[in-house]
């Protein structure tokens, strides 16, 4: 077995109540910490409490000590990288300055242990300075050196374990999609889930894919083309907490039969990929969350 422990720590120019407060909202629906969208949100089954159950992404906890506004520690469960914790602290240096904290500390096996430091690593050292970067604009209202660094290495996991799109049926609530064809030869539909911060106007999602913009009624958008042998129509349907791409083809004679026979084979994957770039790129796009949730109990 390997110990493993990561410290990170931060001076923030704000009182240490004014940060603590922050930190008293991880996992709300208003957390102005986690940076979500470009990273999995903190997610428990109950406000910030001893006792509560959670996680982001793989890795899930328990809530195991709080102290309002100054510390709180979550123990590592079920799929976990090992047995220990991590734990977020603030500590006051004076009436307008405090040190933020974070410690990771686990006991795992030497597999996870190498596992930890070539993939997960630079992720979670990444996702602790951008804590520590939305603690400082929410606190202060600024940040006052160039933002955290996203590292090659981070990226590279964080493309590879983005969400990938989930098929579904048509949304009955995209209305032009129905109405632009009476009897559609094909239609398709894939879903992907709205993280905080992610736009939810259908129009932030214009180039999901390169079709001319045939009409936009509340939180739908339709994209398509017309030729000789089919028509084309995407529809872009955005609600509260997902996005849907939704396609349907018009064929028109023989040729337009044969070439959508050759397409429909490779349309799914085209229609996956086309959203799930979308979708990243919109997550990368959005403010930070310690500029959307700005609200602080100072």
């Amino acid at each position: 077995m390997r110990t493993l422990r990561n410290v990170h720590e931060r001076i923030v120019q704000a009182p240490a109540e004014t940060v603590g407060a922050l930190v008293d909202r991880l996992s709300a629906s208003d957390d102005p910490l986690f940076p979500t969208p470009v990273w999995p949100a903190m997610v428990l089954d109950r406000p910030l409490a001893v006792g509560a159950d959670g996680g982001h992404g793989r890795i899930r906890y328990r809530v195991t000590a709080y102290e309002p506004g100054r510390s709180v520690r979550f123990d590592m469960t079920e799929g976990g990288l090992g047995t220990g914790y991590h734990r977020l602290d603030v500590e006051p240096l004076g009436p307008d300055r405090c040190r933020i904290s974070h410690v990771l500390d686990i006991t795992t096996s030497a597999a996870r242990f190498a596992f930890f430091r070539l993939t997960i690593e630079p992720v979670h050292d990444t996702m602790i300075e951008e804590i520590f970067d939305n603690a400082e604009r929410a606190a202060t209202g600024s940040l006052p050196h160039p933002p955290a660094r996203r590292p090659r290495r981070a990226l590279l996991v964080n493309r590879l374990l983005w969400l990938r799109p989930a098929e579904s049926p048509v949304p009955a609530d995209a209305r032009l999609l129905h109405e632009a064809f009476e009897r559609p030869d094909f239609t398709d539909a894939w879903r992907m889930p709205l993280a905080p911060g992610m736009p939810r106007d259908p129009r932030a999602w214009r180039h999901v894919l390169p079709f001319t913009e045939r009409g936009a009624e509340g939180r739908e958008l339709m994209l398509g083309e017309d030729a000789s042998h089919l028509d084309f129509r995407a529809s872009v349907l955005v609600d509260d907490d997902s996005v849907t791409l939704a396609t349907a083809v018009r064929l028109h004679n023989t040729r337009g039969r044969l070439y959508f026979a050759v397409v429909r084979r490779v349309h799914p994957c085209m229609a996956r990929r086309a959203l799930r770039r979308a979708h990243r790129r919109a997550a990368f796009a959005a403010r930070p969350a310690g500029e959307r949730n700005t609200r602080t109990a100072a």
